[in-house]
């Protein structure tokens, strides 16, 4: 679980707190919350949601921890509160679709991951591709559409609006 779960959590909580020593905190009490609270889980729901709520829950925490510790907080000072954390509900819907492509890509085959990673992380035509990996241009040309239609088929879900 921690292996297939953490990066997308850390991530998570990275865009919430802005620090990566207070990431990674937050990923480890997440777990610690989680396996406390595995005997309420119902098996019948997705893992992925209740993993993603309990990082939320976390990074706030450890939020509230660390302004409480650096900061000597009078009587006075406002409470505290989820809209202070740098982060908007579209960024971490973002965050939970990036993950889902990821998880996505992870499924194809190596060949076309590959073709797709360069064609849209590393901006190379087809023409490039097939020079940089050394296989013909039709080639490329099939395992980009095959790549495509089964990622289409993985995420079909986001485009109708079903996380």
């Amino acid at each position: 679980m921690y292996q297939t779960f953490s990066a997308p959590m850390y991530v998570t909580a990275l865009k919430m707190l802005g620090r990566h020593d207070l990431a990674a905190d937050t990923v480890q009490r997440a777990f610690v919350q989680a396996w406390q609270a595995a005997e309420r889980f119902d098996p019948a729901r997705e893992l992925q949601p209740w993993l993603y709520a309990i990082t939320r829950r976390a990074a706030i925490d450890v939020y509230r921890r660390e302004r409480r510790a650096s900061e000597q907080l009078s009587l006075d000072s406002p409470a505290v509160n989820e809209g202070d954390l740098a982060f908007e509900d579209a960024t971490m819907d973002e965050t939970w679709r990036a993950w889902q492509v990821r998880q996505a890509l992870d499924q194809l085959h190596p060949d076309e991951r590959e073709v797709l990673r360069l064609a849209y992380h590393g901006g190379c035509t087809q023409s490039e591709i097939a020079s940089i990996l050394g296989i013909a241009l039709g080639t490329v040309k099939s395992r980009t559409s095959r790549g495509q239609r089964r990622l289409a088929e993985l995420l079909g879900h986001l485009r109708d609006g079903v996380s």
